[in-house]
């Protein structure tokens, strides 16, 4: 019998104090070979002092690191960063400015100068620069210089890469275009990466799997759809898409609250409340539904949002396609379109019955 093969990366019970202030608590996850996680989470959460760690370039208090099965850091040892064989792709990018491109993606490579020129010829092909081999950093767009960036952590074949905020000083449109490509380029690279964002659009398009992190804790660790239509708490709610919370009376798989006898998706008795994200509401202009007004619309080309408010002052908010003509002060109807996940008032946790 042969062994499974082992995970690219397991983090255990990780933990890390500066002084009186606790950074990181007991953080777990792990994640399997050729695949994409995102340490998704505000400011201050623990992510990239997570990143850190794991790069080597810190101690952990507690907890371990394995990497392809090898411990790199564990109770009493650590394996200095040069010997882990990760990449890492830094906020700023870090790139020499005396170097030109190939000279920058090159630099961590040793040996025979010709395997090393053929390296370096292959990683430009790959990220799409082959014709800017000889073009100063300074020359290069943000774009350019990320893909730079990204060639010379990838260069070196590292078991794991890292990516601490890469796509922050680029603007939006060019945030949309480079994190496409990013995730071709790992996709072709067969590289398993770590991912860094306070962005939860980034964390949802490019991921296999999002770690939620809060307060220096994983909170939830999931593919991003399950992240999304099912998350574990509140805060995980809120905090990864819009979320509206109706109270509700719950008995089995449905509930009566303003919006009527709405369907769950688990089974709940008694007092909860139910999230409601935008596009599970049903604005219907005939006015079939729950009676109300549209207070305003914001129209964004492939779609609208539209907030309403009910007879009894409830305020929610849903959206709608381009086609639709609806104005503020229309009357409409408003519809629960899915069922819906009921949380219990007092707990974190989506409130079920077995």
């Amino acid at each position: 019998m042969t062994n499974a093969t082992p995970h690219a990366l397991e983090v255990s019970k990780l933990s890390k104090t500066y002084g009186s202030a606790t950074a990181l608590r007991d953080a777990t996850f792990v994640l399997r070979a050729g695949q994409f996680l995102t340490l998704l989470g505000p400011s201050g959460c623990g992510k990239t002092t997570t990143l850190r760690l794991i790069a080597g370039f810190e101690p952990p208090d507690t907890g371990s690191i394995h990497i392809q099965g090898r411990a790199v850091s564990g109770q009493g040892f650590t394996v200095p960063p040069e010997q882990r064989r990760v990449g890492m792709v830094f906020q700023d990018y870090a790139l020499f400015p005396h170097l030109d491109v190939a000279g920058n993606v090159g630099f961590g490579l040793r040996g025979d100068k010709k395997v090393k020129a053929a390296r370096v010829e292959e990683m430009l092909a790959l990220v799409g620069l082959s014709a800017f081999a000889d073009r100063m950093p300074g020359a290069l767009s943000g774009g350019q210089q990320q893909r730079v960036a990204l060639a010379r952590a990838l260069a070196p074949q590292p078991e794991l890469l890292l990516l601490d905020e890469p796509f922050s000083h680029l603007d939006a449109a060019l945030r949309a275009q480079v994190r496409g490509e990013l995730r071709t380029i790992l996709r072709q690279a067969g590289v398993s990466a770590v991912f860094v964002t306070h962005d939860q659009e980034e964390a949802l398009s490019l991921s296999d799997w999002v770690a939620v992190m809060f307060d220096g804790r994983v909170e939830q660790v999931a593919p991003p759809r399950t992240l999304y239509t099912r998350p574990a708490t509140r805060r995980v709610a809120e905090f990864v898409g819009e979320a509206f919370w109706l109270p509700a009376q719950a008995d089995g798989l449905f509930a009566s609250c303003a919006l009527g006898n709405v369907a769950l998706a688990d089974s709940a008795s008694g007092a909860v409340d139910l999230l409601i994200r935008p596009e599970s509401l049903l604005i219907d202009t005939v006015g079939q539904g729950t009676a109300a007004v549209v207070e305003w619309r914001e129209y964004y080309g492939h779609d609208q949002r539209i907030g309403v408010i009910l007879a009894d002052g409830t305020r929610l908010v849903g959206r709608a396609g381009p086609e639709s003509a609806i104005s503020v002060g229309q009357s409409v109807g408003v519809r629960a379109r899915t069922a819906v996940l009921p949380y219990a008032k007092a707990d974190a946790v989506p409130q079920t019955t077995a």
